[in-house]
């Protein structure tokens, strides 16, 4: 038996006026003539994002939601060159605080997916620097939040500038290069139209790094769609994480936009999967990634109790026998 425990991305579709991902944009922040008046603006923004990150992980709470992944939008321009002397972790402690309390009473498991400028396949150095500040901008909200970052945010590969193989070997070059605690933060995943299942275990078997599968992703794009034959690499990468193994399921909109992300979860695909892995790990964190949000969550643990071998332990957890 395997104990899977589901998850969801940022924002809930039932908690209202709850978005932790408003922003200013550059343009917005130069039309405010006083400096000082545009960095406090940026101020109330974060604080708001951050607070509406506390009320998300109460309602997570609700609902025995026990895994979700922080927006990395919290903090409008972090990391511009415009606002480069802007100290902007100094407003945030106190409601970072808040959050630090909070999940020291409902621990849950947490963690960040930066956005696709994350790039550590290049070989132009300003790219890289800006990678850096990226992941150090989560690093310390992960650390503002009481949260080890241990195997926190979930970054794709990158791009094959043509070669693909050339890239790897760029990537494993680079992280040469990575402090060491920006490394523990680093989770790879198999994307869906340049690294899949078997680039990303080449690299993450190489530098000592947890795989997060994503079955959609395999789905779309593969060199041997049987996923299966993988499965024990797959779990060998995780064997030293204190987290448990993680992965991403989410299904397609149909079948001409079968990249794209449907508002829901097929339950008889997210089943073939779990039919397959049951037994082979004791828990899996699935973090759903739908337009739905917590929606579909709550719609596929409906859908799964039609099946026999699930047993519900809660509205977002189960055991598949």
């Amino acid at each position: 038996m395997t104990i899977v425990k589901l998850g969801y991305v940022a924002m809930s579709m039932n908690l209202k006026n709850s978005s932790p991902s408003q922003t200013m944009t550059l343009a917005q922040f130069k039309k405010i003539k006083d400096r000082e008046a545009a960095i406090a603006k940026l101020e109330r923004i974060a604080k708001s994002n951050i607070t509406n990150c506390l009320r998300l992980l109460k309602y997570n709470v609700a609902h025995n939601i026990q895994f979700f992944r922080l927006s990395s939008r919290l903090i409008p321009l972090a990391g511009h060159e415009e606002v480069a002397d802007w100290k902007f972790m100094r407003p945030l402690i106190e409601p970072l605080n808040e959050i630090r309390d909070f999940l020291q009473k409902h621990p849950m498991r947490i963690g960040f997916h930066p956005d696709h400028f994350v790039v550590f396949t290049t070989n132009d150095k300003e790219i890289l620097r800006q990678s850096l500040k990226t992941l150090r901008i989560h690093e310390a909200l992960l650390k503002g939040m009481g949260i080890d970052r241990e195997h926190r945010c979930v970054i794709h590969i990158g791009g094959a500038y043509d070669d693909k193989e050339q890239s790897l070997e760029q990537f494993i070059s680079n992280w040469g290069d990575i402090p060491v605690e920006i490394q523990r933060l680093i989770m790879l995943e198999n994307d869906d139209t340049t690294f899949n299942l078997q680039d990303a275990l080449y690299l993450c078997e190489k530098l000592s790094v947890p795989i997060v599968f994503d079955y959609h992703h395999h789905l779309a794009y593969h060199e041997n769609q049987d996923w299966e034959v993988e499965w024990e690499r797959v779990l060998g990468t995780w064997k030293d994480s204190k987290l448990p193994l993680k992965m991403h399921i989410s299904s397609p909109r149909n079948e001409k936009e079968f990249r794209a992300h449907a508002d829901y979860i097929d339950p008889s695909m997210f089943m073939d999967f779990l039919s397959t892995i049951k037994g082979s790990v004791n828990e899996i964190d699935c973090m759903i990634e739908a337009k739905e949000k917590d929606n579909a969550l709550f719609k596929l643990m409906d859908d799964l109790k039609k099946y026999p071998e699930i047993e519900i332990i809660d509205e977002a957890s189960f055991i598949i026998r």
